[in-house]
């Protein structure tokens, strides 16, 4: 497994370090490119997230490249995959491989930043692929963190999903943001709608923010907004 901080792209707080956020890119992209693009992202008062939250760490792990054997080409992700409109699909014949990887690999992450700052000043999350890792990562994770804040994404392997709620109590003590456009043509909005209603019915404690522009990514800047306002009020 490489190292937990090598393949980390880390932009330090500006002030005294209050927080962390560890936040995982998606499918075909990498994490020094997810970092610029994300931080581009501007509120109503357009300003971007390092200005409004000066004393945060931002962690963006990277996942390396792995084979996409339906297109037989090398590329960056999690785990491979069948088929975007359907993520869920083959995905015990695609996805486990990788996906056995990349949770133990930001569990390590989380655990290592846990040394250095409160578990609760830390919010984990992640787009697309990324927010499916991390949301297994934070069933596996123990004590309570301070938040999760999830974006265009779903549920993969719920059965395991739903075993690993019945034994960790800790995933129902951390709240949980998710957000999703209708116009998202990769990751369907019916699959962050099932994800959200699963964690529910399960017990967590999930708010799921819908759209109607953003595609694939976030919504600015009311998207950007409500990202704010949830994270206020988990500090």
């Amino acid at each position: 497994m490489a190292s937990t901080q090598t393949d980390s792209h880390i932009v330090r707080p500006q002030g005294v370090h209050t927080h962390t956020v560890i936040m995982l890119h998606g499918r075909d992209s990498e994490a020094a490119e997810f970092a610029d693009e994300f931080f581009e992202s501007q509120a109503s008062d357009e300003r971007t997230l390092p200005q409004i939250f000066p004393g945060f760490k931002w962690v963006f792990p990277s996942s390396g490249t792995c084979l996409s054997e339906r297109f037989d080409v090398q590329m960056s992700q999690w785990f491979d995959m069948w088929a975007t409109e359907n993520p869920n699909e083959k995905e015990d014949e695609f996805s486990k491989e990788g996906f056995d990887i990349a949770v133990p690999k930001i569990l390590s992450i989380l655990e290592e930043e846990a040394k250095i700052i409160s578990p609760h000043n830390i919010f984990l999350g992640g787009i697309s692929q990324g927010g499916a890792v991390a949301i297994h990562t934070l069933l596996r994770s123990e004590p309570p963190i301070a938040g999760f804040l999830g974006f265009c994404t779903w549920l993969p392997f719920q059965a395991e999903a739903l075993k690993l709620l019945q034994h960790k109590q800790q995933a129902f003590k951390t709240p949980m943001f998710l957000a999703h456009a209708e116009d998202d043509e990769v990751i369907a909005i019916t699959n962050g709608v099932k994800l959200c209603h699963t964690l529910q019915t399960s017990g967590l404690s999930v708010s799921l923010r819908r759209y109607e522009e953003g595609g694939h990514w976030f919504n600015e800047p009311q998207g950007i907004d409500d990202m704010v306002k949830f994270i206020r009020q988990c500090m």
